[in-house]
């Protein structure tokens, strides 16, 4: 994607040259496959209205990303983790086990996981109870958990379609998962009465909950949204989870299905509506700001008006745009490091 240069007051967020005694003259990004379209966008724009080298943007899944950015600090390691879930203590704790000590947490806006079929597909109303009655190991019947056994989604309920069961969700590595997880499956456990029911069998934290089906029917895909977009043309009876963006997107090939009665859109997520929507962030390694030419420039130019706010690039490709975007850029232009998790 080309970018028109920008104009004058665009640029005037940041310097446009820096000195550096690194040998490393080149922002390096990994992570969240969510974010990295985005990250992208912001990296093609930077390099062509910014006297730096255009940065190097990469995949991997939020998990790998963080994980990444806690080898240490240095030239020889990465300098922004892009994730579409929330840093975990575990990294954090990783990080100070390498020398990282100060992270930066940037928000830059809102995603929504919605559920797919093939365009000429039937049409599907979803609750998060559906999917947890679909695709976890255990469900209750009669009072009871016991194994799953439901082949159809008719089985799961009589008024979706009597389609085969066959679901291609986000691997573990992907911050998307994180959410499918909490959102979704968590929720369709608790509404069901399964969460109880883990409790009730010593299972305190109803850990059983995410625990899914091994026979097929539920399909990690490790790959990026293309993957599933893939599997999903050579399966077209099957159902695969998607970011908002990458569905608005594919329009011309998915039929999206609604989510507690919400269809899910930028709107339906910017009001909060839309029941399984997630913060998307990235973190900064604090170490390499004015070590690392151009990367305060970066974080500074990716979270302007003119790129991640309502009418910017962002937002033009599928991001709903941060409520409180403005708190965000007063941050990473003091350099606040994150604290404690809550």
């Amino acid at each position: 994607m080309s970018f028109v240069k920008l104009t004058a007051s665009a640029l005037a967020i940041a310097a446009v040259s820096a000195t550096t005694a690194s040998a490393r003259d080149q922002i390096q990004v990994a992570g969240s496959s969510t974010v990295l379209p985005y990250a992208t966008i912001v990296a093609e724009a930077f390099g062509e209205n910014f006297d730096f080298p255009t940065p190097v943007v990469e995949g991997g899944g939020s998990g790998a990303g963080r994980k990444k950015m806690c080898e240490g600090v240095g030239e020889n390691t990465i300098d922004i983790a892009d994730s579409s879930s929330r840093i975990k203590q575990s990294d954090i704790d990783l990080c100070a086990s390498n020398g990282v000590n100060e992270i930066m947490e940037v928000r830059i806006g809102y995603d929504g996981i919605v559920f797919a079929s093939d365009i000429n597909g039937a049409e599907f109303v979803f609750t998060p109870a559906d999917w947890y009655n679909a695709l976890a190991a255990k469900v209750m019947v009669d009072g009871k958990l016991v194994d799953n056994t439901n082949k159809t989604w008719a089985d799961v309920n009589a008024a979706l379609p009597a389609q085969d069961i066959l679901a291609f969700i986000p691997g573990t590595k992907h911050g998307t998962r994180e959410v499918f997880d909490v959102k979704v499956l968590e929720a369709g456990c608790e509404s069901t009465g399964a969460e109880e029911a883990y409790k009730a069998m010593g299972d305190e934290k109803a850990k059983g909950c995410t625990a899914l089906r091994t026979d097929g029917v539920s399909i990690d895909i490790d790959g990026d949204y293309t993957e599933t977009l893939a599997r999903l043309t050579a399966n077209p009876q099957a159902i695969g989870v998607f970011g908002l963006s990458f569905y608005e997107n594919n329009t011309d090939k998915l039929r999206v299905a609604t989510m507690g009665g919400i269809v899910p859109s930028t709107e339906s997520i910017a009001t909060g509506e839309y029941p399984v929507s997630r913060p998307l962030f990235f973190y900064v390694k604090k170490a390499h700001l004015g070590v690392i030419p151009g990367l305060q420039e970066y974080i500074d130019f990716f979270v302007s008006d003119e790129i991640a706010g309502p009418d910017g690039p962002l937002a033009a490709y599928g991001l709903v745009s941060d409520p409180e975007l403005a708190k965000t850029q007063e941050m990473v232009a003091a350099g606040t490091a994150m604290g404690p998790l809550n």
